[in-house]
């Protein structure tokens, strides 16, 4: 529970950044780490709350155990924090740098806007585990002789590879692209979290056993088939990755993107590869000294806005349809669930040009090429209002109103009349499989993450990667000491 009255003598801080002037010119990190003393202070602040909401599934979907590690950084003992934390989570350097933290959201000292700063104390433990060097393979005693291959390598598939590596199993992981890490590494910005971090993991899981057959698509270069043929079990873990239909006017125009492909390119630049991509746009898309459009309220459209900075755009704005939240939520109300409020992205804070409850009519453009957005205000319904009509100039747009599920080209074309599917209310295609034993209607195959719940958190995908790893080691072994 950290100091007793900590809470009471010390204010709530988190690791600062650097400028947006000095950020943007750059695809580094930009975070500022804070002190060991500083994050002990900080860990200090945990309280006896009596009920920890932060463990989940309200607050941490790994249920990661907040308070205990929390005390163990309190009283330098950086060892048992880092064994705590993997004890739920196996990778806290991901989420301690991308996680929204829904486990502040729901803090104790957030009914009084000053929660804990679990994110950060959570980045700061597995940081410091690195440095020390207590972060090392830890390969399997004992092998059970049994064959697992895992379709797809983002952060379900990692956290499963090394679960069911552990275990015992000869793990076999199969990813499309050229290096490891799924979206990971491609979608999420190097600003947010740079690559070597995967590649630590990876480095790690091959001295555990588990080996990375890279540049394989499963289900054209490697059929399914096969692979259910020559393995015990198969694990798909292909993420949520065809972009939602936007159904606007003009998205034939040389300007308008999805955003996917935009930041797929963006990072293979930054990691030194060639920018070709399976299933993605690999003609060059760059914002330097054009005007910006994105199309969306979320992660990604933010990730395009600090990319669009980054490549030099001269204007970025982004459009919501949804209406402007409201600066501070009525926490009595939503407490300790993910409350609706105005949030500012770091990216967005660099200068981005927020359009709230706008509706996008109609990309325009001349001669083929965009040159701006047509867009209206609606109602509370999302219905045009009419007279209300405006275009925004724009050389360049991006469409990030989220992902339909997995691609259709490869594992689920492969086992099409054999997989079952669920269509959801959005249109939304994903693999049936329920969250217990994780298993689909084709024999020996299993899936998790996004490409079983839709598109989803970080942690989520390591949970989802963990429990299916427990739900395969029971089924090959008729027992198992994974954790759910």
């Amino acid at each position: 529970m950290g100091k007793v009255t900590g809470f009471l003598e010390i204010d709530r801080q988190v690791a600062k950044y650097q400028p947006a002037s000095d950020r943007i010119r750059h695809f580094r990190e930009f975070t500022i780490p804070m002190s060991d003393q500083e994050v002990q202070k900080q860990a200090a602040r945990c309280m006896d709350c009596g009920i920890p909401y932060c463990h989940g599934p309200t607050g941490c979907p790994v249920h990661n155990q907040i308070p205990d590690w929390n005390d163990l950084v309190y009283n330098n003992n950086w060892e048992a924090a880092i064994q705590n934390l993997h004890s739920t989570n196996n990778f806290p350097e991901f989420t301690g740098r991308v996680c929204p933290a829904p486990c502040e959201e729901a803090c104790t000292l957030n009914l009084e806007d000053t929660p804990v700063a679990i994110k950060t104390v959570e980045q700061a433990i597995a940081d410091k585990a690195y440095e020390l060097g207590f972060i090392r393979p830890q390969p399997a005693t004992i092998h059970t002789g049994k064959k697992v291959a895992i379709i797809g390598s983002g952060p379900a598939g990692m956290a499963a590879a090394q679960q069911l590596g552990r275990a015992g199993h000869e793990v076999h992981v199969y990813e499309r692209e050229s290096k490891p890490g799924g979206l990971l590494r491609y979608g999420i910005p190097d600003f947010k979290m740079e690559k070597n971090f995967i590649d630590r993991r990876v480095e790690q899981m091959k001295g555990e056993g588990v080996a990375f057959h890279c540049g394989v698509n499963v289900g054209v270069d490697v059929k399914v088939e096969q692979l259910l043929a020559d393995y015990d079990a198969v694990l798909y873990c292909g993420g949520s990755e065809t972009p939602r239909e936007a159904g606007i006017p003009g998205i034939e125009l040389s300007g308008v993107h999805d955003a996917m492909p935009y930041l797929v390119q963006q990072n293979k630049r930054v990691g030194r590869e060639n920018i070709d991509s399976v299933g993605w746009a690999s003609d060059p898309i760059l914002a330097g000294a054009k005007h910006v459009v994105v199309v969306g309220g979320g992660d990604t459209a933010s990730d395009c806005v600090g990319t669009a900075f980054r490549q030099g755009a001269v204007k970025v704005t982004q459009l919501d349809i949804r209406p402007q939240p409201p600066e501070k939520e009525d926490k009595l109300a939503v407490w300790p669930f993910w409350a609706t409020k105005m949030r500012t992205s770091s990216s967005q804070a660099e200068g981005a040009v927020r359009e709230f409850q706008v509706a996008t009519l109609e990309f325009v453009g001349e001669d083929g090429q965009l040159t701006g957005v047509k867009c209206c205000e609606v109602d509370e319904r999302r219905k045009p209002i009419a007279g209300t009509e405006f275009i925004i100039k724009a050389d360049l747009a991006f469409i990030a109103i989220g992902f339909s599920g997995p691609f259709k080209d490869s594992v689920v074309k492969e086992l099409d009349g054999k997989l079952t599917l669920n269509t959801d209310r959005r249109g939304s295609t994903n693999v049936v499989a329920n969250d217990r034993d994780y298993k689909t209607s084709v024999d020996k195959l299993w899936t998790a993450g996004d490409v079983r719940r839709g598109q989803s958190l970080v942690v989520w995908a390591i949970r989802e990667g963990r429990q299916a790893a427990r739900a395969i080691d029971e089924a090959l072994m008729g027992s198992t000491v994974l954790p759910r």
